[in-house]
């Protein structure tokens, strides 16, 4: 089975419920364990009573850590900085052989089993590159890689390498440029060169289609699925998932991509 981890609040609830939605129209084997950021969000999933997820409670998984630092980050920054501790929380707490941790903001096309399914049986956490357009690369500011779909083995280098992310965080964390950090994400940036052994990045185009390298693509529909050809190479992929990224609803029929 493949267990995924997310975590969102009420004001992201809308989101969180078009990704589980995309798993239940194309995942198969698979488990979701939600972090619920605040009494509403734990309270409406709690009635909805979602099929394949697991809820657990914002006071259950804070240790005395991140109590500690919670009032010196803003909302945003403390929800970055609890990424890998729910990732360590879900290996330890549920007995996962790995999880999968997902930006509540993605929607899945295509099961996402062909992603992990890249994974070498020899490589211990997966990574996924923003692939800028030119145009939009903000490698500088925010890393060359992305956060959004991200697979640790709960295994010694695996846990090595989650570790050392949960300690970084969980000593800076904010939503700022500073000595070439950036939230929790800058760090992945020197994870291939610290860890050469466990790290392998995602090959498949399909892993992380997103507004910053939609433009170097073309779409087509091929039986009933979506699938894009990159303009440069003509390399044709299968759509798996789509990061809907400050995705903003306008009006009752608008929304801002």
């Amino acid at each position: 089975m493949n267990h995924f981890c997310t975590l969102f609040d009420s004001r992201y609830l809308s989101r969180g419920l078009a990704l589980h939605q995309s798993l239940m129209a194309h995942a198969t084997d698979w488990h979701l364990h939600i972090l619920a950021f605040d009494d509403i969000c734990f309270q409406a999933l709690s009635l909805l009573k979602l099929e394949n997820v697991s809820l657990i409670r914002l006071e259950d998984f804070e240790d005395q850590t991140l109590r500690e630092i919670k009032s010196d980050r803003s909302a945003t920054e403390y929800c970055w900085t609890c990424t890998p501790s729910l990732l360590a929380y879900c290996l330890r707490h549920y007995v996962l052989p790995s999880c999968t941790y997902l930006d509540a903001d993605l929607f899945f096309y295509a099961d996402p089993k062909q992603l992990l399914d890249e994974i070498p049986a020899t490589r211990s956490v997966l990574i996924t590159d923003h692939r800028y357009t030119p145009k939009y690369d903000q490698s500088a500011l925010s890393g060359r890689y992305c956060v959004q779909f991200l697979t640790i083995k709960n295994d010694a280098r695996g846990m090595q390498v989650l570790e050392s992310w949960r300690a970084a965080c969980n000593a800076w964390c904010y939503n700022r440029q500073e000595d070439g950090k950036f939230g929790d994400q800058k760090y992945l940036d020197e994870w291939p060169q610290r860890f050469p052994e466990a790290i392998h990045e995602l090959r498949h185009f399909g892993g992380g289609v997103a507004p910053w390298n939609v433009q170097q693509y073309e779409f087509m529909e091929r039986g009933g699925q979506i699938h894009g050809e990159v303009e440069q190479t003509g390399e044709i992929f299968a759509v798996v998932f789509f990061h809907f990224h400050a995705l903003r609803y306008m009006t009752h029929d608008k929304i801002y991509l």
